[in-house]
Order: structure tokens, then C-alpha cells, then sequence
């Protein structure tokens, strides 16, 4: 934690980390004042409560991510995936993962993004821009929601540095060479098409 930080950002920082490790349930006022180097007194002067600390900590992470994922595609700021990134995608896979209000407001908002973000790729093929935008969403988040799993396939920790750096190395691999044929493709949708065609007739 750097103490050049005002108190209020250390606040937001810790309770990040310990939301992202415990759960908002589970992380108390307390500890999190502890964690910032704060007294519990002082949090509640800057965020009210916890449902506000979790709030201000909500829109600064999404705001983070969706500024990192603007310029990722770009490659003008791979500077951006830093450690704290990393930490910032943990809070919000687990956020969405609690089930909350806040959690899946949270997931709305990514995906209205990643809409707009399409919308403005005329050299990507879609056929339903939605589905496509959420698959996508969901297959990140599976990082995390199945940490366990791919650490076990990686053979280390995904959500250490050196793992997530494994995974985003593999993810660059998947996303830069296709694993179709445009008419492999449309063949596959053909069939699919006449498939659900005959059993909804």
C-alpha cells in the first residue's frame, strides 16, 4: 500500500483487495480500516458505510477496466496490465459472482460496452452482436470463476502475475489465428439452421 495515496484511496484500495479475497459479506469495516492503515471512524467520514465503500469501489473498478480495455485491442497501452489490473478483474469476477445488485449491475454495464466497442470494429463479421459480446465477457470472467481448474491445466496459480501472463500469452494465441474457415462457418450455421428449423416446425 503506498502511502502517497490520500487516506480515502487507500480505503478503496484495501477494501478492493479484500472484498476481491473475502467477499463483501466477509470483509468488515474493521478490517479493511486496519488494511488502509486508517480507524474505522475515518472510513465511515469518507464512504458513509460499507454498502458506500463498496459502491465508490464498484465505479472505480469498472471504470479502470473499461479504460484498459479500450486501448488493449490497440496495443497502445499494454503498460496498463499491471498487478493491480489484475487485482481489479478479481474484484469484479468475484462481485458478479456474489450474485448482488451492484454485482450484475456491474456485468450490464461491461456489456453495453463491449456493444459499443463492436460496434465500432466494421471489420468484424457478427451475426448477433449481443451473444457474441457476452460470450466473450463470460469466457474471461471463466478465468477466475474456474481458477482452480485452469491453474490445475496451466500448472500454476492464474491469478498470480506469472499465470495471468501465461493465460493473456495463450489468449493472444486464441484470438489471433482463427480455428475456422469463414465457410466452415456458414456451413456449420446452415446446419444449425436446418436442424432447429425442422424440430421447431
Amino acid at each position: 500500500m503506498s502511502s502517497d495515496l490520500t487516506a480515502r484511496a487507500r480505503i478503496r484500495d484495501a477494501a478492493i483487495e479484500l472484498f476481491a479475497e473475502r467477499g463483501v459479506e466477509a470483509a468488515t469495516i474493521r478490517d479493511i480500516a486496519q488494511a488502509a492503515g486508517v480507524s474505522s471512524g475515518l472510513l465511515r467520514h469518507h464512504f458513509g458505510s460499507k454498502e458506500g465503500l463498496r459502491d465508490a469501489c464498484d465505479e472505480y473498478a469498472l471504470s479502470e477496466l473499461l479504460r484498459v480495455n479500450a486501448h488493449f485491442t490497440e496495443f497502445q497501452s499494454l503498460d496498463r496490465l499491471t498487478p493491480k489490473v489484475l487485482l481489479l478483474q478479481r474484484y469484479f469476477m468475484r462481485s458478479t459472482m456474489d450474485g448482488s445488485p451492484s454485482g450484475t449491475a456491474m456485468f450490464d454495464r461491461m456489456i453495453d460496452y463491449g456493444q459499443e466497442w463492436l460496434a465500432q470494429q466494421p471489420d468484424l463479421k457478427v451475426t448477433d452482436p449481443r451473444a457474441f459480446i457476452g460470450l466473450l465477457t463470460v469466457m474471461k470472467m471463466s478465468m477466475f470463476t474456474m481458477r482452480d481448474l485452469l491453474s490445475r491445466a496451466v500448472g500454476g496459480d492464474v491469478a498470480s502475475v506469472e499465470g495471468w501472463l501465461r493465460v493473456l500469452n495463450a489468449s493472444l494465441d486464441l484470438f489471433s489465428q482463427p480455428l475456422i474457415t469463414p465457410s466452415q462457418a456458414d456451413q456449420a450455421r446452415a446446419q444449425l439452421d436446418k436442424i432447429f428449423g425442422e424440430e421447431q416446425s
